[in-house]
């Protein structure tokens, strides 16, 4: 087996890691609201959306063409040079992913890959390396309007269902609306499978390209749809539920007609812009749509400190991973100056390993499961775990408990403790 081949392996694997990561990362942004009012048991709806996101991997290419062809200048990339852009941006974007869900903020995982494929990008090619103009029109454009317009088409949609069903009994409108929440749910599902699940099939054709498997013109082979519609699948399936905390409670305390109407505002956008190949952040999409249903609806408690914190993580997603992007690809260049390609290869991929199994076992000691994800947020649930010095308070899901001083609460309270940020 030849180095170069090796090293086609590497990239292709570490795509597959990028795209089970983007699975459990970006569940909540379909079964958040469901989990959280109830209308599905967290297991079934992990479940569920994991069989539509297989499904939807399939039904359309136009946002894996996007990656493929309208982020990175072909013309300019040797072959040697695009595969370590690849595999760099690749290491930048899983970091990113996995730090995110550590903290527990939806950042967007579509985001976290294009910034490493910048970053990386001009680290080997230069600025020019970029092809700006696609970014801005299929990354940057989307990712500044799709939030607001989803805020704006759930807050209506609110207002509606709550002013059409008005004279419905509560047992009858909660039944109801709980059951559209599972249609809408399930279609945010597809629609995320069609949308994201394509990112990575754009990447590992750049690879195939690099390599001279393919020619950049050719079609995405059913293989790699195949691979990466189940990788997506299987991440889903585990659940991210530090990430569905925050969307299902930390954000809005939501009810099922509200879940109804961000859930299928999401969907609508989602799919329109699959449609037209832009690489859109299903996470902006959907905390854009729980956002407008706690404006539509009258008293609902919105708390902006956390949708604070997370527009901050969006601000900085493309920035910070293209940083991680640019360093690996310095770090890969260098040893591979000094040693050889695939060696200068494999150190890098040493370090995702290491950093991937930091974070693991710093997510165990205060872990969120299905069995946690839906308890009672708390005002006193933050935690001080700057992101780069940049992020002053995360938002911490159920059952952690941060480095801080506990106070016992009173003889009559509920039998719980509290803990207050250090």
């Amino acid at each position: 087996m030849t180095p170069e081949l090796i090293i086609l392996g590497i990239v292709v694997i570490t795509a597959l890691v990028f795209d089970f990561t983007n699975g459990f990362h970006d569940t909540g942004n379909a079964m958040a609201t469901s989990i959280a009012t109830g209308a599905l048991k967290p297991k079934v709806a992990v479940g569920l959306s994991a069989v539509l996101n297989l499904v939807g991997a399939f039904l359309s290419i136009e946002v894996a063409k996007t990656v493929g062809r309208e982020v990175v200048n072909l013309e300019m990339a040797d072959g040697h040079s695009l595969m370590l852009i690849v595999f760099t941006g690749l290491v930048g974007g899983i970091v990113w992913n996995l730090l995110t869900w550590l903290l527990g903020l939806p950042s967007s995982s579509s985001h976290a890959l294009f910034g490493g494929l910048i970053g990386a990008t001009i680290a080997g090619l230069g600025v020019s390396g970029v092809l700006w103009a696609g970014v801005v029109a299929k990354v940057i454009i989307p990712a500044l309007v799709a939030p607001v317009i989803a805020a704006l088409v759930s807050t209506v949609g609110t207002i509606l269902v709550y002013r059409l069903t008005a004279r419905v009994g509560d047992r009858q409108k909660t039944r109801g609306f709980r059951w559209g929440q599972v249609g809408t749910a399930s279609l945010v599902s597809l629609a995320h499978g069609t949308n994201d699940a394509q990112k990575t099939m754009g990447v590992i054709f750049l690879g195939l390209v690099a390599s001279s498997a393919i020619d950049p013109s050719a079609d995405i082979p059913f293989w790699v749809k195949l691979a990466c519609a189940f990788a997506i699948a299987l991440g889903t399936y585990l659940g991210g539920w530090r990430i569905i905390r925050t969307l299902g409670k930390g954000l809005v305390e939501i009810d099922s007609p509200q879940g109804m109407a961000a859930e299928g505002a999401s969907a609508a956008i989602i799919l329109t812009s699959s449609h037209f190949g832009m690489a859109l952040s299903t996470t902006h999409v959907a905390t854009g749509s729980i956002l407008g249903t706690g404006l539509g609806r009258k008293g609902a408690d919105v708390r902006w400190s956390v949708a604070g914190r997370m527009v901050l993580a969006w601000v900085i997603t493309i920035p910070a991973a293209a940083v991680v992007g640019a360093v690996c690809w310095l770090i890969g260049h260098f040893v591979g100056l000094v040693s050889n390609e695939l060696t200068g290869v494999l150190v890098v991929f040493a370090i995702l390993a290491a950093l991937s199994a930091v974070m693991f076992v710093r997510s165990r000691r205060q872990p969120v499961h299905s069995g946690n994800v839906n308890e009672q947020w708390e005002p006193e649930d933050h935690d001080i775990a700057p992101i780069t010095g940049v992020l002053a308070q995360v938002p911490v899901a159920a059952g952690q408990v941060p480095t801080a001083h506990v106070t016992v609460p009173p003889d009559d309270a509920p039998d719980h403790r509290r803990a207050s940020g250090a």
